[in-house]
């Protein structure tokens, strides 16, 4: 592995910084005779990213790696650096000779991270700055929430029981909800959240990847364009949300100090504008306009500084259409079914049904079966890095953004950026840190005699 960058290292110190980062955040810290089998294979060239020549040393170093480690030419670029920077180190990339477009010999390919622009037009620029240099196929765009075991297990879970399929569609289902809540706040991060907000951060990206896969028609296989050309198809029959229907159907809010003091409000975060407007929560009453999921709507939410952190999805079934237990008391008490995905943290599936109460008294209670991941797969899986890399190493892409899937996703929430620009909510912070969120997320479910469902146990 070699690394790149302004610090002022060589192979040594650079592997000493790696060794130092693997002992700090890897669950199982290797021992010495790994990390000396590791460490050698690690070499560092310095260099400033946007200079032409530090690429040509690049160039002149990777032959003898080549060599001494039979890669056979074969190269991933992991780009962990600004957004900003991408389509400059792919331009240099490409000019230094470092790129192969070719489906023949040597591989090439580039992995880089969200943001994928700021808004629609600036992914189109990107997307064309990086095509002028790789084709499609070798650009890896990550979402680290789609290497994670419970996102991919939502397509086992359709597609791998006949039962869930059969009832996937607008006839059986009432709504879904999609819940990304975290307790924390923007943390060291103010100056970048100035410029993103909770709608870039989270809603563009991570929601809509998750509505995506719930909402995609089954695909004719699992390799990677099959699932990537219908999670697109799905991205495309959103209803545009935009002007006054962005304003009705989006409930954007920013996290005030905590009732007690102890925490901070956004405006009060290092590197925010103490008069800033900058969202920190979002709510979202969202349609699928197709044939499965016409009339269904779903419900998106994510925020910082929320009372609990937890990232789920809770599909509702219609309740039953009648009452067979005379007692209104006893029909009070039957719920709608529901099943809930929760992605993290406790990854788990819960179905929730109702079932009689022992005695003599007919009384139906919620209750529920419940499949723990940790619990059924105690020595624990990958971690979503961890996947991703490896699904890029082996060429596996269905776990990665496509670019015309960013551009869909884009094109929808633009112009619900624009309506909030154009119309700033004028009562922010409207929702105190540790608290469930503003009052106005809650009055939009309420519009459709609907209620946000508490997160799972």
């Amino acid at each position: 592995m070699l690394g790149f960058g302004r610090k002022d290292w060589d192979d040594a110190a650079y592997a000493r910084q790696m060794r130092e980062a693997c002992d700090r955040f890897s669950e199982e810290p290797s021992t010495d005779s790994e990390w000396t089998s590791f460490g050698r294979r690690l070499a560092y060239v310095r260099g400033d990213f946007l200079d032409a020549q530090a690429y040509r040393s690049l160039a002149q170093r990777l032959p003898d790696l080549d060599r001494r480690w039979r890669t056979e030419g074969n190269r991933m670029f992991f780009l962990a650096t600004l957004p900003s920077l991408y389509a400059g180190i792919a331009e240099r990339l490409g000019a230094a000779g470092l790129v192969n477009r070719d489906t023949e010999g040597p591989f090439t390919r580039l992995m880089i991270e969200k943001p994928f622009g700021h808004d629609l037009t600036s992914a189109q620029t990107l997307n064309d700055a990086l095509h002028r240099v790789f084709r499609e196929e070798q650009i890896f765009r990550i979402d680290h929430y789609l290497g994670k075991e419970t996102v991919q297990n939502l397509l086992v879970l359709r597609f791998a029981n006949s039962v869930f399929e059969t009832l996937w569609n607008r006839r059986h289902i009432d709504q879904v909800q999609i819940t990304a809540s975290e307790t924390f706040g923007v943390e060291n991060r103010g100056a970048y959240y100035e410029e993103s907000g909770v709608l870039r951060d989270m809603v563009q990206n991570h929601l809509l990847q998750l509505l995506a896969l719930i909402a995609m028609e089954p695909p004719l296989s699992f390799q990677a364009d099959d699932v990537r050309d219908h999670k697109v198809e799905v991205l495309r029959a959103l209803r545009p949300l935009s002007g006054k229907d962005a304003l009705d159907n989006v409930v954007l809010g920013q996290y005030g100090p905590s009732a007690d003091g102890v925490m901070p409000g956004y405006r009060q975060e290092p590197g925010v504008a103490p008069d800033s407007v900058t969202p920190t929560y979002a709510a979202l009453r969202v349609f699928v306009d197709n044939w499965r999921w016409q009339g269904v709507p779903f419900y998106l939410r994510t925020g910082k500084r929320l009372a609990r952190g937890c990232v789920e999805v809770m599909i509702q079934f219609k309740a039953v259409p009648h009452c067979l237990f005379g007692d209104a008391q006893a029909c009070e008490r039957i719920e709608p079914n529901r099943l809930v995905i929760c992605l993290q943290p406790g990854e788990s599936i819960q179905f929730h049904f109702g079932a009689k109460t022992p005695g003599t008294v007919l009384s139906v209670d919620p209750v529920r079966m419940h499949f723990g991941f940790r619990e059924t797969h105690p020595d624990g899986t990958l971690s979503p890095y961890q996947r991703l890399v490896l699904g890029a190493l082996r060429d596996d892409a269905s776990l990665f953004a496509r670019a015309d899937g960013v551009e869909a996703a884009w094109r929808f929430v633009t112009p619900i950026l624009e309506a909030f620009e154009t119309s700033p909510p004028d009562d922010f912070p409207d929702y105190a840190a540790g608290s469930e969120g503003p009052l106005e997320a809650e009055l939009l479910l309420r519009r459709d005699r609907q209620a946000w469902r508490p997160l799972s146990d």
